[in-house]
């Protein structure tokens, strides 16, 4: 059986890979049942559905017949770049790093630097849309995750709420 296209191929086992982790990482934790559901229900059923959803895509890469095969193009080393350092941004202005005394900034100044610093992957950068972007992503969060799930981290740096 030969591959009908290379990036059908290829995508279809990048989920069934992350999907099977996820399923097996959620067996770490209680899972339930669908009428009392544990917290390692949602990932294991979704790391399921992500490995289906991959074996189907690489079936069909192998029997569908594509055009020119479809081949798989260089890797995107910026937008790889840009989309790996925003999340970790984002992760560290969010928690801080209290063992190299790197302080919480908060929801809002994360927000905004994982919007930025993922916007500098795309092709071009429009400062107006990023601002905008940013605006609407911190308040909906804020909306979101604060006043609506009531969690409980920080909106805004240690710094200015002491």
């Amino acid at each position: 059986m030969s591959m009908k296209s290379q990036k059908d191929f290829f995508s279809g086992l990048l989920f069934m890979a992350v999907g099977v982790a996820f399923a097996w990482g959620a067996t770490n934790y209680s899972v339930g049942t669908a009428a009392r559901m544990g917290p390692g229900y949602f990932p294991l059923v979704l790391g399921i559905l992500l490995a289906v959803l991959g074996a189907v895509i690489t079936f069909k890469a192998l029997v569908v017949e594509t055009e020119d095969g479809e081949k798989m193009g260089p890797w995107a080393w910026k937008p790889l770049f840009f989309i790996i350092a925003a999340n970790l941004v984002f992760g560290l202005l969010l928690g801080g790093l209290p063992s190299l005394h790197i302080p919480a900034m908060g929801l809002i100044a994360a927000i905004y630097a994982l919007t930025f610093i993922a916007s500098l992957a795309g092709e071009e950068f429009k400062l107006k849309e990023v601002v905008i972007l940013a605006t609407v992503l911190a308040c909906l969060s804020y909306v979101a995750f604060i006043l609506l799930l009531k969690l409980q981290f920080a909106v805004w740096p240690t710094l200015i709420t002491g």
